[in-house]
């Protein structure tokens, strides 16, 4: 195993604190200098070789631990991380895994766990009904159908169930989509979703995204080039936190009816956050019918691991996907269905789930409250869990909050091409607001200075 000389790193570093002998060993690994795998300086080595006490290296290799950058193994010594997972697709992979010496990880974008209604009740009384007759039936219960369309932003679709929003963009996009088709996208957009389209050999068309949505020009433009799909998070999108308002929405819709190329597009919206969001949804399935299809997911409403969605459309392309499932799962556990169903109608769930919205709503508030009062630059409205902060250098801003013990996610993660293009110029991290349990305004106070940090 190669071990890193100390002159190495050293050389690098023009500012000797925690953040700047972090930025030198970030920018040399990202550079190639140092590869993953390799043995990093011990603390004393590079203090001596730098000037500086053991103690400030010793915090620089904290903060690149808290950002994923390098590993440390006690008296085996600190390591370069290899990111290079390849369970994961590579936008995806930027966002996977807790570093264990993170104090506070607000890079996942999932729901507070404490805020989840408790399943147990819900289970024990979906048991008795749960044993499947016949593979043969329907693929949704029709109590839990009947829940699912008296809260469907259209009448007149036929609505199945799958393993979670993820899953139903991916069966929808392989019945519509060829080699070689094009996609419209949100820029930025979730990295799971550019992953998939690539996966798919999708030529992605990105749209940018302001304060209301998806703006109307640019898929104007993106619908010349004759694109097969629009994917689009009409609430609480991620990473922005922002939801299309009505007249976006109208807007849109008026876009793709003009478009010859547009009347022919589908458009898969997915209502990731559904029940936590405070904002009502704006869908262009009211508008669109038989071009939308509607996915409402209950992950982070419900739970991650339930892995169930809602998916609805014209009900030619539904039964399509259904067919499909036949030679694959099937169907989503009736066992699952049965307690999301239970979830829906428990009076107790749904309190905790409007609970859950509020104090989501709480957060989100005093989190853009303090960044303004830090002097920090203010973020779009944000509804759901996440929030999109301007900072003026990812790198910088990453590794200063991971020497305070808090790890964000990359802006830069969410874009086709990994390079954030923003009409201000400055940097993006996504901070998952809704995971913060306690003290908002010290985190909002710590990412304020963060967003000023320089390599």
């Amino acid at each position: 195993m190669l071990q890193i000389p100390p002159a190495t790193v050293a050389s690098a570093v023009d500012d000797p604190t925690p953040v700047g002998i972090a930025g030198a060993l970030s920018r040399l690994i990202a550079e190639g200098t140092v590869a993953p795998g390799e043995r990093l300086p011990t603390v004393r080595d590079l203090a001596s070789t730098l000037g500086v006490s053991p103690g400030t290296v010793s915090a620089a290799w904290q903060a690149l631990a808290g950002a994923g950058r390098i590993v440390t193994r006690g008296r085996a010594g600190s390591y370069v991380a290899d990111v290079g997972d390849t369970r994961l697709a590579p936008h995806t992979r930027r966002l996977a895994g807790h570093v264990p010496t993170t104090k506070l990880d607000l890079s996942r974008g999932t729901p507070d766990p404490d805020l989840l209604p408790p399943l147990m009740r819900a289970f024990e009384h979906a048991a008795p009904h749960a044993a499947t007759a016949s593979y043969h039936d329907e693929p949704v219960l029709p109590r839990l159908a009947r829940l699912l369309q008296e809260r469907w932003p259209t009448t007149g679709h036929r609505i199945t169930v799958v393993d979670g929003a993820l899953d139903a963009i991916d069966r929808t996009l392989q019945q519509v989509a060829r080699f070689g088709d094009r996609v419209v996208v949100e820029q930025p957009s979730f990295p799971p979703l550019l992953d998939l389209a690539a996966h798919l050999r999708l030529e992605v068309l990105p749209v940018p995204v302001d304060r209301e949505g998806i703006v109307p020009a640019a898929l104007t433009q993106a619908l010349s080039r004759s694109p097969r799909a629009l994917l689009m998070q009409p609430r609480a999108h991620n990473p922005t936190g922002v939801s299309t308002s009505p007249e976006r929405i109208a807007a849109l819709a008026t876009a793709i009816r003009r478009s010859p190329a547009g009347r022919r597009m589908i458009v898969i919206e997915d209502d990731h956050s559904g029940e936590i969001a405070r904002g009502e949804l704006t869908s262009l399935a009211a508008l669109l019918p038989e071009q939308v299809v509607h996915v409402r997911s209950f992950s982070k409403s419900h739970g991650p691991d339930l892995r169930i969605a809602a998916l609805g459309g014209p009900a030619e392309l539904i039964q399509a996907v259904e067919a499909r499932r036949t030679l694959g799962p099937w169907w989503t556990p009736r066992l699952i269905q049965h307690a999301l169903a239970e979830l829906l109608t428990d009076g107790e769930a749904v309190a905790s789930v409007a609970r859950a919205r509020a104090t989501y709503a709480g957060r989100q508030r005093r989190f853009a409250e303090a960044l303004r009062r830090a002097g920090a630059g203010e973020p779009l409205p944000a509804d759901g869990i996440n929030a999109w902060v301007p900072v003026d250098d990812e790198r910088a801003a990453i590794l200063q909050l991971a020497t305070d013990g808090v790890r964000v996610a990359a802006g830069s993660a969410f874009y086709r091409d990994d390079r954030t293009i923003t009409v201000d110029g400055r940097d993006r991290i996504r901070v998952t607001v809704g995971a913060i349990p306690g003290d908002v305004e010290a985190v909002a106070a710590a990412i304020a200075v963060a967003s000023r940090a320089r390599p």
